[in-house]
């Protein structure tokens, strides 16, 4: 398993079909090392606390190699790193196989897998088009979240 790019993004208001909506799903990539600590990433925070982060959805990864898989599904959209929302876009990381509780280490810290991602409406506010939740599920490609058993 390989991280190609850590990304982090702070909450910011956006407008999407007339409202107001307050979100983190848009994650830039950061370069060089970053502090993993219990409930995120240096730099990285999550806007609505009852649903996002927390310490079993401290970290979310998604495998760069679904990618592909995207871009055929959005031939016209640019879809960088940290598009999904993600914290790691990873190499060798699928979610078949890993089982939750699979413990990991990515630099000096340890992290455990918790769960399968289940998107929420602001998946569809970063994709611009609310028909992204419904493919997301049916692609059975969700990320893993991760809880953070030692920061670094």
């Amino acid at each position: 398993m390989k991280v190609l790019s850590v990304n982090v993004g702070l909450p910011r208001q956006v407008v999407f079909n007339g409202q107001i909506v307050t979100t983190s799903i848009f994650k830039d990539p950061v370069k060089g090392p970053i502090m993993l600590r219990k409930l995120n990433l240096d730099g990285d925070r999550q806007a609505d606390l009852t649903v996002h982060g927390g310490l079993d959805k401290a970290v979310y990864s998604y495998p760069a190699e679904h990618y592909d898989y995207w871009r055929k599904q959005f031939p016209n959209m640019d879809l960088i790193w940290g598009m999904f929302g993600e914290n790691f876009t990873t190499e060798g990381l699928m979610e078949d196989a890993v089982n939750i509780g699979d413990q990991f280490q990515i630099g000096s810290a340890k992290l455990v897998a918790t769960q399968p991602r289940m998107p929420c409406y602001k998946l569809g506010v970063r994709f611009g088009r609310m028909d992204v939740i419904r493919r997301f599920m049916a692609s059975r490609r969700p990320g893993i979240y991760f809880k953070v058993l030692q920061e670094g």
